[in-house]
């Protein structure tokens, strides 16, 4: 990987994110006003919460090692999520299906089919979540693309009984009227450490929908488990968390409980931003760090075909992050061994390079572990004998 110029955490080289790059929709004629990284061409400081260590206390050095490949032959994986006792639910953006993975022998089994899911351009089947009361109440969260909207389901997953591939009940919607497009739908979902709901969305290729907030596209949103606003929201009636997104597709948590997002950008910068409730992150207006009153800078940027990032995970004091575009894992590091400072303090590193095509989800499987899910069977990828696979890595 290359270094970048002193005291910059950021990287450099590229143009339009992957899932941009094959519909025109998507392009933009040029870099947002304001961003005087893309006019310079050049990478921008670090926020200024960023710190670095001193030269004589580098961080210690990433790794990746694959351990397996868990499982074969998936067609156009986009959501994963866990059930408590460690196997995964997988759900295909084209197919609309959801399907039980064995957490030790890759068995697949059909749950069964998403009613209502409408696939088209990047819309489809997209991000799934277990409950954080699974072992109760039993149910599977789902944020889909229909003919009409974006919306996010729940359903009880009958195991017990059941046959296979009839074990989802009928969706439950808790939230519904997210804008959709044939690009730019977000779709990453996730439960955060304080048991409420979070989506990531987007701004479905209408950049004045990030501004508004009145509009459900282009934030981040959160939500109860039942879909209604709730206590520490910028606005008690609203389940707008942050604005000023493009397209989200990361959601996770560090050690401090804090929230890191990952976003798409147009023709310059990808983005990883740590949100704050209310935070304004800058699109269209800002694409990256501009140092502008009134917009959150990102922690950290990439040129676009570098990353293309999608599904984010938190692991040994690092947010890892899964490049659809740049074909690479990312390791952003945010603490010291010794713990002393949880900001990020060193230039990402990249891992896995064009070994795996296109990758997608990444996912905490405790400790040193991680899933990984690859992307090369959602139309953009050069689908290889296997693909799309679920691999188990060890990281440092």
């Amino acid at each position: 990987m290359a270094v970048l110029a002193a005291g910059a955490l950021l990287l450099a080289a590229g143009c339009t994110s992957q899932d941009d790059a094959e519909s025109p929709a998507g392009r933009g004629t040029g870099s947002p006003a304001g961003s005087p990284s893309a006019a310079s061409g050049t990478s921008a400081s670090p926020s200024p919460s960023a710190s670095r260590p001193p030269a004589d206390q580098p961080p210690a050095k990433g790794s990746v090692t694959v351990v397996s490949t868990l499982t074969k032959g998936l067609k156009s994986p986009w959501g994963l999520a866990a059930l408590p006792g460690g196997d995964l639910l997988v759900g295909s953006r084209d197919e609309g299906t959801i399907t039980r993975i064995d957490a030790k022998s890759g068995k697949k089994t059909l749950l069964g089919t998403v009613p209502g899911v409408a696939p088209a351009g990047e819309g489809g089947l997209l991000g799934i979540a277990v409950s954080p009361d699974f072992g109760t109440d039993h149910l599977v969260y789902a944020y889909f693309t229909t003919a009409s909207d974006n919306r996010i389901a729940r359903m009880l997953y009958e195991e017990n009984g059941s046959t296979p591939g009839q074990q989802l009940g009928a969706p439950d919607t808790i939230l519904r009227g997210i804008p959709k497009g044939t690009i730019h739908n977000g779709g990453r979902i996730a439960f955060g450490p304080d048991h409420m709901l979070y989506a990531g969305t987007g701004e479905t290729g209408d950049d004045g929908r990030a501004q508004d907030k009145e509009s459900l596209a282009g934030k981040i949103l959160r939500m109860t488990p039942d879909g209604e606003p709730l206590h520490g929201n910028p606005e008690a009636d609203s389940v707008v968390y942050s604005y000023g997104h493009r397209n989200v597709q990361g959601l996770a948590w560090d050690a401090e409980k804090r929230l890191w997002a990952s976003e798409f950008g147009q023709d310059t910068w990808d983005e990883l931003n740590l949100i704050e409730p209310g935070g304004n992150y800058g699109w269209p207006d800002v694409e990256g760090t501009a140092h502008e009153k009134g917009f959150r800078d990102p922690v950290a940027q990439w040129k676009t075909s570098e990353a293309s990032p999608s599904g984010i995970a938190y692991a040994k004091g690092s947010i890892w992050m899964a490049g659809l575009r740049g074909e690479r894992l990312w390791r952003i590091p945010l603490s010291r061994e010794d713990g002393a400072d949880k900001e990020p303090l060193a230039d990402p590193q990249a891992f896995l390079e064009g070994k795996y095509g296109r990758l997608r989800t990444v996912l905490a499987a405790g400790g040193d572990k991680l899933w990984l899910v690859t992307s090369e069977t959602d139309t953009r990828g050069t689908p290889k004998a296997g693909d799309d696979r679920i691999l188990l890595i060890e990281v440092e």
